[in-house]
């Protein structure tokens, strides 16, 4: 369904966010959020940044209304021919709204770092067709696949760690008990302390597969938490699904460069080779969809791995115009 309301911008947001918005504001913004996922995802990420800003603001003595017009001119000036800059009233909150509009701007954009008046900065990293790798502020690490994007403070400065990501990350997370890590993407929360673990989030389906320590993930009202060698799917309208356990490791190609097999059942490794080699691969036999395969394959062509394949399963690999059938 699609929302025809009043518009709603950042201003109304923070109206929201502090408690000051008319019942009439309250029931526009949230039918806002309850038209569009992409709504929710843009409420909760202003939302999760709004939270850290409020560690900024307490700490800064400065003339705020000299800073919010400050602020504004120069993301006008700056940012006006990539995307338009929405407008906000100054009030008693317009420290918090500052920063804010200043964090979030950046974020939306492919600005790369932003100050004003020494306030926080956010980095924004967009992989593109490349596989990028980020050093968090706290020592953690982040592998980005291709297509994907992370948005992290510079300092981690308030209680959690808050980061947003789109696309596929593999996460190496410092350990702070104190202060908990937190991930949003696409309407799910990932929440840890200090573990490893992968996170894609494509086609509307967002997966979580743990390889180290204890990893929380909800969605809703519901959450579940996955241990090494678990993984959880949520999907659509269907939202979190029972935890499975995973058999090799064939979600982290992208960082190893190698496919491990452990008892896999080939359609896996068939849907993780589509992916890995953008190959348009099918099993044309149900019989063997679910046969196990156990071997690991490091930064070998395609045609090796359809040779041991074909070998392993004495199956027949047809090449054709459309693609590769196994039979």
């Amino acid at each position: 369904m699609s929302y025809t309301g009043m518009p709603i911008n950042d201003d109304l947001l923070v109206k929201y966010l502090v408690g000051e918005a008319t019942p009439a504001e309250v029931e526009a913004i949230q039918n806002w959020l309850a038209a569009d996922k992409a709504n929710q995802q843009e409420y909760e990420n202003f939302k999760l940044i709004w939270d850290e800003s409020q560690q900024i603001v307490g700490t800064r003595n400065v003339d705020e209304d000299a800073a919010f017009i400050r602020l504004q001119n120069r993301l006008n000036k700056e940012a006006a021919p990539i995307a338009k800059v929405r407008k906000m009233k100054p009030r008693y909150w317009v420290g918090l709204a500052a920063s804010v509009l200043l964090i979030c701007t950046v974020a939306w954009l492919t600005v790369s770092r932003y100050y004003e008046n020494g306030s926080i900065a956010v980095i924004k990293i967009d992989s593109h067709d490349k596989t990028r790798v980020a050093a968090l502020p706290d020592g953690s690490q982040v592998t980005l696949n291709s297509h994907s994007t992370l948005i992290y403070p510079e300092k981690f400065s308030g209680k959690i760690r808050p980061v947003t990501m789109e696309g596929e990350a593999f996460f190496k997370v410092s350990p702070d008990k104190t202060k908990p890590f937190i991930i949003k993407v696409n309407g799910v929360t990932v929440r840890v302390v200090g573990t490893s673990f992968n996170v894609k989030s494509r086609g509307g389906k967002t997966q979580v597969i743990v390889e180290t320590g204890i990893v929380n993930v909800s969605e809703k009202s519901k959450n579940i938490n996955l241990s090494p060698g678990e993984k959880v799917l949520v999907v659509g309208k269907d939202g979190l699904q029972a935890k499975e356990s995973i058999r090799g490791k064939l979600y982290n190609y992208y960082v190893t460069h190698e496919l491990v097999c452990d008892e896999t059942p080939l359609h896996e490794l068939v849907i993780s080779l589509n992916e890995v080699y953008g190959a348009h691969i099918s099993i044309g036999n149900k019989a063997i969809e679910n046969l196990p395969i156990t071997t690991a394959f490091k930064d070998q062509a395609l045609d090796d791995i359809l040779l041991v394949i074909k070998e392993t399963f004495k199956v027949k690999v047809e090449k054709g115009k459309k693609g590769i059938v196994l039979r």
